[in-house]
């Protein structure tokens, strides 16, 4: 059999075809046109640090997503250095009508934009009803269409992140199959988490993960609760565990400066950081966009526990 050939006779690379069945690879997703813009919701106090996790997150969220339109917009911002949901809102909208306008000047037929202008996508670990009201209250304040999704957990991969951020601060073997023990590894987790009971029964959920991977008992307690954290560490302790760790169910923008130190020092243990700008985060704020949309073929899988 022939094969194809170019100039002076040499081979010309083709195509493979298209690998059948289910083992095939999966067509690469991307945004579609005239997609509405993803817009990270932030809250907390705005600062550098927070910008650049923010600006990490959407960074892999656009990775994931070629195409993506991304914004990000901070509840308690200054429209100028760190710009607030409804000045971010407002800004998207106009360049969506700049859009399409010019693109009737240059004569293309293109349809007028509809639908909504965002998909805002809190940057919260787990339900913070206040701060979820903030944020309401942001996009009904800008009036500009936009669609408002669900917290990023409970889900594995934050207890992925979790278990990550512990063995990084020296409290959790990095592997369960390695041989090798940590010698400050604890034997009980107090997970940390902010906004109220319903705060902590999400929290409670990832925690079983957590506990899954760790193969120790782990508790979930409330940071904006007196006495939460000291009465749930000392559960663990009369439950037999005497080397504790405070496990930050929390990105890290939502809690004052301080909070979680003293937290750890109220428990009497070590702490690890908080999740802050683990990949995942960028993931699962990427799969909240798309399930709004409707364009996600399915949500991102967790590790499997080792």
């Amino acid at each position: 059999m022939s094969s194809p050939t170019g100039p002076a006779g040499l081979p010309v690379r083709m195509p493979r075809p298209r690998q059948p069945g289910r083992h095939r690879r999966p067509e690469p997703l991307a945004a579609p046109e005239g997609a509405p813009a993803l817009l990270l919701a932030v809250p907390g106090a705005p600062s550098a640090a927070t910008r650049s996790l923010a600006e990490e997150v959407v960074s892999i969220a656009r990775s994931e997503l070629p195409g993506l339109d991304a914004h990000i917009g901070y509840l308690d911002g200054d429209d100028a250095e760190f710009p607030t949901l409804q000045f971010v809102l407002t800004r998207t909208a106009q360049e969506r009508t700049a859009r399409y306008e010019q693109a009737l000047a240059a004569g293309a037929d293109v349809k007028q934009p509809e639908g909504p202008v965002a998909v805002v996508v809190p940057l919260l670990a787990g339900p913070d009803n206040a701060l979820l009201r903030q944020i309401r209250q942001a996009v009904m304040e800008s009036r500009i269409a936009a669609d408002l999704t669900d917290v990023l957990g409970p889900h594995p991969l934050l207890a992925e992140g979790l278990h990550v951020r512990l063995s990084e601060a020296g409290l959790a073997r990095a592997d369960r199959a390695r041989l090798f023990t940590v010698a400050t590894a604890a034997d009980g987790i107090v997970l940390a988490s902010v906004g109220g009971e319903e705060a902590v029964q999400a929290a409670g959920i990832t925690g079983m993960l957590l506990a899954a991977r760790l193969a120790v008992p782990v508790m979930a307690a409330a940071l904006d609760q007196d006495g939460s954290i000291a009465a749930i560490a000392e559960q663990l302790r009369a439950s037999g565990s005497q080397n504790l760790a405070l496990a930050p169910y929390l990105i890290g923008p939502e809690i004052e400066a301080g909070l979680l130190e003293a937290a750890a020092q109220e428990a009497g243990c070590a702490a690890s950081d908080a999740l802050g700008p683990y990949p995942a985060i960028g993931k699962l704020a990427l799969a909240k966009y798309t399930t709004a949309l409707g364009i996600a073929p399915q949500q991102p899988q967790g590790a499997p526990v080792r």
